[in-house]
């Protein structure tokens, strides 16, 4: 299997992981100890550690973006695009790992200590200095994600432009929909798999013709 469709099984990986991520994250009222057991969870560290990889598959399958438009007008822009990701990425990451580990030891903590006075900690946590990082992280990623869909809207290689606008709407609505439930949140992370699977299919394609266009170039002439 080429490099390209390595990218591409990435794009599935993260689609996939888009939506297991709130489709399994335990919500509760996050203000009693229901909230601290939620904390507490196995299935807390598992969906959150399903978002960071979400997001780190994103990163390389957007490599197999960069790739197919080499030589291309739009390879600059490429480049570009997968620099807003990396920085992005690396920027919003600690905070998961604060949702992950951090409020795990604290739901831990209040649940050994029968006291849900501790829960309140939550929001500090999420709201402290490190929502800046978070945020301007985001911010990198909808940039990124919008450059991706004019991209794909103005290439002629193939690569799809409906795929291109579903990521870049998903990545768009990623602050929003966390004060959404469940259910929006779940509907949400079909969304953005929608688009990383449509992009995925068409790495794929475009690496197989490519392929077949190298091996036409390779052919010797027969008279």
């Amino acid at each position: 299997m080429n490099t390209i469709r390595w990218t591409a099984a990435a794009w599935m990986a993260a689609g996939i992981m888009f939506v297991l991520y709130p489709a399994t994250r335990p919500f509760s009222d996050e203000v009693s100890l229901e909230g601290a057991a939620a904390f507490a969870s196995g299935a807390w560290i598992v969906s959150h550690m399903l978002a960071v990889l979400a997001f780190l598959f994103t990163v390389l399958g957007l490599l197999g973006f960069y790739m197919a438009s080499r030589g291309t007008k739009q390879e600059g822009a490429a480049f570009r695009i997968v620099l807003c990701f990396w920085i992005g990425t690396g920027l919003l990451l600690p905070y998961y790992g604060m949702e992950m580990f951090g409020l795990y030891a604290l739901g831990q903590e209040a649940l050994s200590q029968q006291s849900d006075a501790l829960i309140s900690l939550a929001n500090e946590m999420r709201f402290g200095p490190g929502i800046v990082p978070f945020l301007l992280g985001f911010v990198l990623l909808a940039v990124g994600a919008v450059y991706v869909s004019v991209v794909l809207w103005r290439s002629r290689r193939g690569l799809s432009k409906w795929g291109g606008l579903m990521f870049a709407l998903g990545l768009i609505l990623y602050l929003p929909q966390f004060f959404g439930n469940q259910p929006i949140r779940v509907a949400h992370g079909a969304l953005v798999a929608v688009g990383c699977l449509w992009l995925a299919l068409d790495l794929w394609r475009h690496s197989s013709v490519s392929r077949m266009a190298a091996e036409r170039r390779q052919q010797p002439l027969t008279s």
